[in-house]
């Protein structure tokens, strides 16, 4: 039977759209990022720590004076890493979205992957040829020049909701989420035992960066031969256009399909626009500050792990970075079974008290199963962004996907610039007093969050009650 069969009951039959999915692309990307990343850190401690003991070899220190000097070393470091790593995508990111709304969708995806491609080259070169660290640098600015992960996720997230339905989007989103945190969890699994393999005469971590050359590379030429683009599921005027009466501005957040068929629609006024936009600012300003207190905590935890109490192997690093990728599993089913119950801020909420919790849980960790136990209680900390991402994709048009999606990941890119380099400074000046004061302050920070997500719910709850007396009044 062939792809364009008839079916005598329900017409034409749809063609098989296996090349439309992104999620190889995503899977072979963050299997390479989770392998550079493991890698990098522990390359870095390697490079810092021999210039420590060097430094120190000749006179006499106090205990934990040389664990200090690397800490602040390393932190250093990726203070500036991820300075030229957020800022430098801020000259092509925003072109490659639009060249992808106006152009091809795939422009914003296939250059970020040639620039991932390349910078792990550069650690695998690193690594052979025992370059100086700094040379790592270069390789982030022109992972940033061609877009980084900015332009690559907003690509991903602008395929994903042009393949999905309004009423699946959410969920289509957080699969691709969950794809990443699989690929994410299996990467970090086996860095550490391939960071500790040598072949033959070469240095540690030749093994693992050359895995993770491949796996970039892999994720480029699917990109480039293979993916295609899918057709647009969404309805034309459809969840785009201001709607008055029950549905209103708000409830296009939550769109359930069976309702939206016996909502009558009126035409749009310029006086509903604005409540669209200040929804869309909300989300924003809810993204934003979030993504302060997650991004403050995941460059710290590499940092925390490696000194006392913890003190962790390489690999442990290596179990520890699974761990962090096991909220993907589990933000997944959490959207499974609230979307059937819940409103998108709600959800949102949800993953946000999560995430409070487990970071200040974090700051009190003193043994390994602690951090676990914390990290468990993280369960659903990647719900908001993703579901921020699909409540703002509804508010939109189709052809501006790639823009958008493109403003809110550089607008997180360049908070998270901040954040890194606050967070770093904090840790250094806190860690021999408190090692979780900066925890503390993401658990914060998150629950700071929830103050725009809880407007937005708020005047969606107004405008659906407002609606309900409208339609009794027509009736």
């Amino acid at each position: 039977m062939g792809l364009g069969t008839i079916c005598p009951c329900r017409g034409p039959l749809p063609r098989l759209q296996a090349w439309t999915w992104v999620e190889p692309v995503v899977a072979s990307t963050q299997m390479a990022t989770s392998l550079y990343d493991a890698g990098l850190l522990l390359v870095v401690k390697a490079s810092f720590g021999v210039g420590v003991l060097s430094n120190h070899s000749a006179s006499p220190s106090p205990p934990g004076a040389l664990e200090n000097q690397q800490q602040r070393a390393i932190s250093n470091f990726y203070i500036i890493y991820n300075l030229v790593m957020g800022l430098t995508p801020l000259l092509s990111a925003y072109g490659l979205g639009w060249l992808s709304d106006r152009y091809h969708r795939k422009i914003s995806i296939c250059m970020p992957l040639l620039g991932f491609m390349l910078s792990r080259l550069a650690l695998l070169l690193k690594v052979l040829l025992d370059w100086p660290v700094e040379m790592l640098y270069g390789a982030a600015a022109l992972n940033g020049l061609c877009g980084g992960f900015s332009a690559f996720w907003s690509g991903v997230m602008a395929l994903g909701s042009l393949g999905s339905s309004e009423g699946r989007r959410s969920l289509r989103l957080i699969v691709i989420d969950l794809i990443l945190g699989l690929a994410g969890f299996c990467g970090s699994m086996i860095s550490g035992h391939l960071f500790k393999q040598i072949v033959g005469h070469s240095s540690q971590g030749l093994l693992l960066t050359a895995f993770s050359v491949s796996c970039a590379t892999c994720a480029l030429f699917y990109s480039l031969l293979v993916l295609k683009v899918p057709e647009s599921k969404a309805k034309p005027g459809k969840a785009v256009d201001t709607v008055s009466g029950t549905v209103g501005t708000y409830n296009t957040l939550d769109p359930d399909p069976t309702d939206m068929q016996s909502v009558v629609r009126h035409p749009s006024s310029p006086a509903k626009a604005k409540p669209e936009k200040t929804i869309i600012a909300l989300l924003f300003v809810g993204a934003i500050i979030y993504d302060l207190a997650v991004v403050g905590t995941v460059d710290v935890i590499p940092l925390f792990v490696l000194r006392e109490p913890l003190s962790w192997n390489q690999v442990q690093v290596g179990y520890g970075m699974a761990a962090g990728y096991t909220i993907f599993i589990t933000s997944f089913l959490g959207v499974l079974v609230f979307s059937r119950y819940f409103q998108d801020t709600t959800m949102i909420i949800i993953g946000m008290v999560s995430f409070a919790s487990g970071a200040l849980l974090l700051a009190f960790v003193k043994e390994t199963y602690m951090f676990y136990i914390a990290r468990a209680v993280m369960l659903f900390a990647l719900i908001p962004i993703t579901t921020i991402r699909s409540a703002m994709s509804k508010l939109i048009k189709g052809s501006s996907y790639g823009k958008v999606f493109v403003i809110l990941q550089l607008s997180l890119a360049l908070t998270g610039v901040v954040t890194s380099t606050v967070y770093n400074k904090i840790y250094q000046l806190t860690m021999e007093k408190f090692v979780g004061t900066c925890f503390a302050l993401s658990s914060f920070l998150s629950c700071l969050a929830i103050i725009p997500i809880g407007i937005v719910a708020y005047k969606q709850a107004s405008w659906l009650q407002h609606g309900d007396i409208a339609e009794k009044g027509r009736s």
